[in-house]
């Protein structure tokens, strides 16, 4: 048991390596290409840390661990936005543009219930993974020309951090393939591990996928954001946080479906559990993110705790602990209605706020 403990360990930290190989290889690439710093952080950064949950997932379904790479994803996202986004603003409030919650929280929605949808029989198909990956393609898209008409101050100051000595493009190109290399062989060892640890547990995959493999291929988004709030860059811990669940249905759950003979299995747990609770926190997201265009401390607080009662509920369910009717209850008829009310609170203070400012300042913006 502690060696596969020891190999999960090492499969995550060889994953680890192998995405901040990748990215840095794949960034300088493009900026010694001319393409806009800007684009390559919209982009290239951004698939970057999505990379282990591309190949754990895209790995354990060519091995017919259907259950590991449909939960990785799910997990992930989960994990993304109660955890992460949590933790971040639990650091300190973060700040949220308005494009965010007009353009990119609604896409994030989105491609959760296209998901859902695609999943309702069981399985989601190649011919609906091939879907899901030409939206990923068309949100790409999307992003490289809103990156074209950004200001020229936003563009200078995400070129500030371009490499200000020339860059040798074979040295990139090693560092690409070294990248891919380690990301491959560190989805095998953690794909294998966790495997075998939820046999040895009589776990099912698809909660080892869930909790275990999700947070651990989430590791990237984790350090970005944390940072990205601890150096006060807020509107980058939060962008990462939505721009990572995008990735992760359409480019990571996508791509597996299409390549996978015969797309991929989705279990009935997952359909009636997990999916909705993805979905539901993907929502929840609105009107946090919506109050004042920040996420306040206690809301932070809110999501960490959310996701401890989403872990218990896993734990207890996967090992039909009495405990589990009483828990259930008191999180569906106390604790999520206190939590709505106390949102929609927040959103009515925001649309009387901004009521009153345009009542005081009129469309023109001056009194």
């Amino acid at each position: 048991m502690w060696t596969q403990i020891l190999i999960l360990v090492a499969g995550l930290a060889v994953l680890t390596g192998g995405a901040e190989l990748l990215v840095r290889g794949a960034s300088r690439l493009a900026t010694s290409l001319g393409v806009s710093s800007l684009v390559v952080g919209l982009t290239v950064v951004s698939f970057g840390t999505s990379a282990p949950e591309f190949v754990v997932s895209l790995t354990s379904a060519l091995e017919g661990n259907a259950d590991i790479a449909v939960g990785n994803v799910l997990g992930s996202n989960i994990f993304n936005v109660l955890f992460i986004l949590g933790l971040s603003a639990a650091i300190t409030p973060l700040a949220v543009a308005a494009k965010l919650v007009r353009v990119d929280a609604p896409i994030m929605i989105g491609s959760a219930l296209l998901a859902l949808v695609f999943a309702w029989d069981g399985r989601i198909s190649r011919l609906e993974g091939a879907l899901l990956t030409a939206g990923v393609v068309a949100f790409t898209l999307y992003c490289i020309r809103g990156a074209r008409r950004e200001s020229a101050a936003v563009k200078a100051e995400f070129d500030e951090h371009a490499p200000r000595t020339p860059v040798k493009r074979w040295v990139c190109g090693v560092q690409i393939l070294a990248g891919l290399a380690l990301l491959i062989a560190g989805s095998s060892l953690f794909v294998d591990a966790a495997t075998a640890i939820a046999k040895s547990f009589g776990v099912s995959e698809l909660v080892i996928g869930l909790t275990i493999v999700a947070a651990g291929t989430s590791m990237p988004e984790v350090a970005t954001s944390v940072m990205a709030a601890i150096k006060g860059e807020r509107d980058i811990a939060v962008g990462n946080v939505v721009g990572s669940n995008i990735f992760n249905v359409l480019g990571v759950l996508g791509p597996t479906a299409l390549i996978a003979k015969g797309g991929i299995a989705v279990a009935p747990a997952a359909l009636a559990f997990d999916f909705p609770v993805m979905i539901a926190v993907s929502l929840a997201c609105l009107p946090i993110l919506f109050t004042g265009f920040t996420i306040a401390r206690w809301e932070g607080w809110l999501l960490l705790g959310y996701y401890v009662a989403y872990s218990a509920y896993l734990g207890l369910a996967s090992s039909a602990h009495d405990a589990l009717p009483a828990f259930s209850a008191a999180m569906l008829w106390f604790v999520v209605p206190l939590t709505v009310v106390g949102l929609g609170v927040g959103v009515v203070r925001t649309l009387r706020r901004e009521r009153q400012l345009g009542r005081e300042f009129g469309p023109s913006g001056r009194p």
